[in-house]
């Protein structure tokens, strides 16, 4: 297969590429139209290029082509210098055949690895790149082998039972989290440590660091050369995106979509055509079978710098040439023009692709999403008919109505209902459970959970399954829209069709109630736990001690705690936090905090935020500032305690205190929380300086806070006759 140019014309009948001549005429005549500054590189140059990397290999290429090309004129980096104790590639080496890189010391890179394993893994043995493959699916079998009763008692089965679940639980989350988890861990390193040193720890640590670790860590270069203004700074970060890739390569990991993606990504939003074309050609070399998807990247690029030939070039190609022909990469191109809307050319290339042999309904999603947000009716009902025709799924076409009614833009959500329902009453079929789910979410999630509950009530009328996690949601949204009375209905909802709640089912109820100051009813709901075969959690009794406490009802607070210690019902932070916060002596509160360090729960945060403003309500101002010496609070907490501390000193009259504590934050290069800054604003009103107060209101970068602050700071000066700073 020649190397790639443009990858549609691999299928095109035109001759092929046989010399330099030919190809630099098309290079040019791509480049010119695509962007206005570009020179033309022969295959020639381009091939020897891709077949001897040397000192100044693809970073070092792509990087001074950034110079050339980025929007901001960036200067070309000098060459990345050599690893530490790493020997460079002959100059021979190939793009497909990289030597492995070599520590000076085997105990030294081995050590790194197993002090990385034990950060990155807990303790866990790092993957190598034999297993890497199949990681995946060696993680979930090692999930699932582990038994659900070993060497069982017959005295303690349940216990037994209770234990292992809890490990198949614990073992499944931190699997299914460890991607989220490194990327977090990588990002810290590189604000930390710097990308140099990653990748020198990544070198030394040779066949010990995994696919992952590599695409975490060029991704976040790529994400700051994007976010940086300073050309150096940008062009720094793809040499050290770029240098991972090639030591990538060289230890033998295969080089996916996740891979590189955000390199594609980036040469399209920088629009550098000649950077895209080349870096698909060595994609293209390590992994032929990636030559469709290159081509959804293809199109986002052409349409990215506006090159309407090529566009039409490729719209030509679908849709005079064979359907079933290539179709995996017309897919792509049909997928990235849904992407970016292009209604012209959907309408051509719709016409002649058939719908029905789209590989996934993902990829049909977002082919009905891009008919929605383009009001596409007749389209839309037209593939609906041709897909219940070829009988595609009744649940997978109810899915696909929802996300093109969902997509409609300026359509209110009673509307996108009728929509919905009007568009399986024309297919003469029912909504799907799933549908109807994802319905209740979309409500949900603009809190309309009127129009939301009507539709649960419906789903229980046709007898259809409601997962409870989609109830759960619709609960967190009456909350979150203050429609609390709603509760009641959900509840009978639940009784009265037998579904299944869970203890966050009864959780956010139980909130609800309290929110209406029903106290006896959130108490109930306590008492029908035992129906569903549930138990009370602390969660629940703290949800009714936050309400007593919201309200000032310290003794209606401290009962709850007595019916928790009645129901052997153990108190967790959020409850001593509560107590704590709550104390009307320093008696109390060192009573309180003995009994959280017999108890062995954790002094996270919340705990320290709670002596502060004990403290502080008891008028003992020092002991609050003392609270910050505890040596165990963790450095990241710091900040946002002093916040804290802000707060309770200006609500008791401390404001020079709170002022210092504040420039305190400021020079230790932190930031104060916004609702520390109202408090300083509300309460130093009439002893700062106007200019203290704009100054404050500076610090309010979101919207909501700002308004805040700033009709506080204007009503200071009104107050105060400083009229003079509206003039």
């Amino acid at each position: 297969m020649p190397k790639l140019k443009v990858l549609h014309s691999l299928f095109l009948s035109a001759p092929k590429r046989t010399t330099s001549a030919t190809a630099s005429t098309t290079a040019t005549k791509t480049t010119a139209t695509a962007t206005k500054s570009s020179t033309s590189r022969t295959d020639e140059t381009l091939t020897q290029y891709l077949s001897s990397i040397d000192s100044s290999s693809l970073s070092s290429f792509l990087s001074s082509s950034i110079s050339k090309h980025s929007k901001q004129s960036l200067k070309p980096p000098p060459p990345p210098p050599p690893l530490s104790n790493s020997k460079k590639p002959p100059p021979s080496s190939t793009l497909h055949n990289l030597p492995d890189s070599d520590s000076d010391s085997e105990d030294a890179s081995s050590y790194v690895a197993k002090h990385i394993s034990s950060l990155l893994q807990d303790g866990d043995s790092v993957t190598s790149p034999s297993f890497q493959g199949n990681n995946s699916k060696n993680s979930l079998e090692s999930v699932l082998s582990i038994p659900w009763c070993q060497q069982v008692s017959h005295q303690n089965v349940t216990q037994q039972r209770k234990d292992l679940s809890r490990t198949r639980k614990k073992t499944y989350v931190f699997k299914s989290t460890q991607k989220i988890r490194f990327n977090k861990l990588f990002k810290r390193m590189d604000q930390k440590l710097g990308p140099d040193v990653i990748i020198d720890l990544c070198n030394r640590l040779g066949r010990e660091t995994g696919a992952k670790e590599y695409n975490a860590v060029m991704k976040l270069s790529i994400e700051r050369a994007t976010a940086s203004k300073d050309k150096d700074s940008a062009s720094k970060q793809i040499s050290v995106a770029l240098e991972l890739f090639k030591l990538m390569k060289e230890e033998g990991f295969h080089q996916d979509e996740e891979t590189y993606s955000p390199f594609l990504m980036y040469f399209i939003d920088m629009g550098m055509v000649e950077e895209f074309e080349i870096f698909c050609e060595a994609i293209e070399d390590n992994d032929p079978k990636s030559l469709a998807r290159l081509g959804y990247y293809e199109m986002l690029l052409y349409v990215g710098v506006n090159n309407e030939v090529k566009i039409q070039e490729i719209c030509s190609y679908i849709a005079n040439g064979n359907a079933n022909e290539n179709f995996d990469l017309r897919e792509n191109y049909l997928l990235a023009l849904c992407e970016r809307d292009r209604k012209n050319e959907l309408l051509q290339l719709l016409e002649v692709i058939d719908i029905t042999q789209v590989s996934s309904l993902d990829h049909m999603v977002n082919i009905f999403n891009s008919l929605g947000r383009l009001s596409l009716e007749s389209l839309a009902k037209k593939f609906l008919l041709a897909f219940k025709e070829c009988e595609y799924g009744a649940e997978n076409i109810s899915t696909l109505i929802f996300h093109y009614a969902s997509s409609i833009p300026n359509l209110v959500v009673d509307n996108v209902i009728l929509k919905f329902k009007s568009m399986h009453l024309m297919l003469e079929m029912s909504p799907s459970s799933k549908s109807y789910e994802k319905l209740i979410r979309y409500s949900c999630d603009l809190l309309k959970v009127h129009a939301a509950l009507e539709i649960v009530n419906e789903m229980c009328k046709d007898s259809l399954t409601l997962s409870i996690d989609t109830l759960n949601s619709l609960l967190r949204a009456c909350d979150e829209s203050f429609e609390f009375n709603l509760v009641q209905g959900i509840y009978s909802l639940i009784s009265f069709h037998n579904m299944t709640p869970n203890t966050e089912t009864f959780r956010s109820m139980i909130s609800l109630r309290v929110k209406m100051k029903d106290y006896h009813g959130a108490y109930e709901m306590l008492d029908d736990l035992e129906k569903y075969g549930l138990i009370p959690t602390t969660s629940m009794y703290n949800a009714i001690m936050a309400g007593y406490f919201r309200e000032k009802n310290v003794s209606g607070g401290l009962t709850v705690l007595k019916k928790m210690e009645l129901a052997n019902i153990n108190p967790d932070t959020q409850t001593y936090s509560f107590l704590i916060t709550n104390c009307n002596s320093e008696d109390q509160i060192s009573k309180y905090f003995k009994e959280l360090e017999s108890s062995r729960i954790p002094k996270v945060k919340q705990i320290y935020m709670a002596l502060v403003n004990a403290y502080a309500n008891c008028g003992q101002f020092e002991k609050a500032k003392q609270v910050l010496s505890d040596k165990e609070i963790p450095s990241k907490d710091v900040n946002e305690i002093k916040s804290v501390l802000v707060a309770a000193l200006a609500s008791h009259g401390q404001m020079s205190d709170a002022l210092l504590v504040y420039e305190e934050i400021k020079e230790g290069g932190g930031t104060v929380e916004p609702k520390s800054v109202i408090s300083l604003i509300e309460y130093c009103q009439s002893e700062c300086e106007p200019s203290t107060l704009l100054k404050l209101l500076g610090e309010l970068k979101e919207p909501d806070y700002w308004v805040d602050g700033c009709c506080r700071v204007i009503l200071c000066f009104i107050r105060y006759n400083n009229l003079r700073f509206f003039l």
